[in-house]
């Protein structure tokens, strides 16, 4: 494996790791469960914009995954779709980049 391809790999698994955890803490610590997480998204406009720049880089990503996967029909990458949405950018794009540079 490329050192490159490792580096994809420890991103995809920092990504995941990392952000869950505060999500996570978030959670153990504030009443709403995972609807005061999301509620904790819009408490101003500085998370609000933040929220929606993430939500459009994943929509972006999306698109890009779902164009590659029908051009090279590499359907085990649509993976990093649910990884993106379940988990974050963070995780998905790194993700998609590690199966996507895999050798053929």
């Amino acid at each position: 494996m490329t050192a490159l391809r490792l580096t994809y790999l420890a991103l995809a698994i920092w990504g995941a790791i990392h952000p869950m955890y505060w999500f996570v803490s978030h959670m153990a610590n504030n009443p709403g469960g995972l609807g005061g997480l999301i509620d904790a998204w819009y408490v101003n406009d500085s998370t609000t914009g933040l929220t929606w720049d993430l939500t459009i880089a994943a929509i972006a990503l999306t698109v890009w995954i779902v164009a590659e996967c029908v051009q090279r029909r590499t359907w085990v990458n649509l993976v990093a779709i649910p990884a993106t949405f379940c988990i974050g950018v963070s995780c998905g794009l790194p993700l998609f980049l590690f199966l996507r540079s895999r050798p053929a």
